[in-house]
């Protein structure tokens, strides 16, 4: 697809990254000496890994630039009953660390500057929604104290916290992993759906967002299209995305793929169509069965450097991943600008 020069540059917000500093790697639940993420990934190194997408005030003509990025929690150490240890604290600290973020007020060695405020768009923090409503409202008063905004995230147990959160107007993000963990969440994720959306009409109801196309088997033997798309488990992986999809109110990420191929080298540059060409009979069925109106780009940095080959080049591999797939969907420009970064916009409620 020719696109003009005349053309304004497509806006990206990138719908999932995870930041943290050095100080606060003690309090993550992952954490280990010898963990490749374990050292600080804040904004100054997201915007390292994100330097060939230039910024709104560049001067650079490129098709693209980064807008901004949603933060999604980074798996902190925490308790449902904020009474048992390790509690909350140390949740709360992550959404004060993102408030600061957001207001451009860098403590020492945190790794943001005051003019990096504008990047962080949205934040989706932890919270114990298998507690049920009683418990929500009391951690969100919580977060609107360390917050001081009015409406920030708002959201039977689980099923009765979910239908809160729609009542509040909230985004759920949802996170499945049908790889590592099996295509049982997948199947109980589905299960999960039709409870949340069983009283509400098609307009109507919580907004679902999927992440990472609930990580797929990205390692199934790849001979051809036809070895994929008649394995079992991709059957049954776009059979339940496909059921995930009748909801208008879901969105899905495109995001999430590097830690589930095979790892890509540090130094050879990847056949980025070859790797289209691979993810194709996925990427297809989301297209199919979400539309571009529905998905969205995620980088999930930090993440995505284990598998795309670090910090220096798996940001930009992963756009230029992304771009293939919209090409070879021959989206229009307006698509484009959809899952660039209209969908996150409009899924998690954002002005800009």
């Amino acid at each position: 697809m020719i696109i003009e020069s005349t053309s304004p540059p497509i806006a990206i917000v990138d719908s999932h990254i995870h930041i943290f500093p050095q100080t606060h790697l003690s309090t993550l639940a992952w954490h280990t000496p010898d963990n490749p993420l374990g050292t600080q990934h804040s904004v100054d190194q997201y915007r390292s890994a994100a330097l060939s997408a230039p910024t709104e005030s560049s001067s650079s003509p490129s098709s693209t630039f980064l807008r901004g990025f949603i933060f999604v929690e980074t798996d902190r150490l925490s308790s449902v009953d904020e009474s048992e240890s390790p509690g909350w604290k140390h949740v709360l600290d992550e959404v004060a660390f993102l408030v600061r973020v957001a207001r451009g007020a860098p403590l020492p060695g945190e790794g943001h500057r005051p003019e990096d405020k504008g990047l962080c768009v949205g934040i989706v923090p932890w919270a114990p929604v298998p507690a049920g409503p009683e418990t929500l409202e009391r951690y969100m008063g919580l977060v609107k104290e360390r917050t001081e905004i009015d409406e920030v995230w708002r959201k039977d147990r689980f099923i009765q916290g979910l239908k809160w959160l729609w009542k509040k107007g909230l985004t759920f993000d949802l996170g499945v992993d049908a790889r590592s963990g099996g295509l049982w969440q997948l199947r109980e994720a589905v299960e999960m759906m039709r409870k949340v959306y069983e009283d509400a009409s098609d307009d109507e109801g919580l907004v679902i967002v999927i992440n990472h196309l609930c990580k797929p088997n990205l390692r199934l033997p790849y001979t051809s299209r036809e070895s994929i798309t008649s394995h079992p488990e991709f059957i049954e992986w776009s059979s339940l995305i496909r059921t995930m999809s009748t909801c208008p109110r879901t969105y899905i990420k495109l995001s999430g793929a590097f830690s589930e191929l095979p790892s890509l080298s540090p130094n050879a540059e990847p056949d980025i169509d070859s790797l289209v060409e691979r993810l194709g009979p996925w990427t297809d069925t989301v297209f199919e069965a979400f539309g571009s109106g529905r998905i969205m780009f995620g980088s999930d940095w930090p993440v995505c450097n284990v598998g795309g080959g670090g910090n220096a080049v798996s940001w930009r591999r992963w756009r230029a991943i992304v771009e293939g797939v919209i090409q070879r969907k021959g989206l229009t420009r307006e698509q484009m600008r959809d899952v660039w970064g209209g969908v996150a916009v409009k899924a998690y409620g954002i002005e800009l």
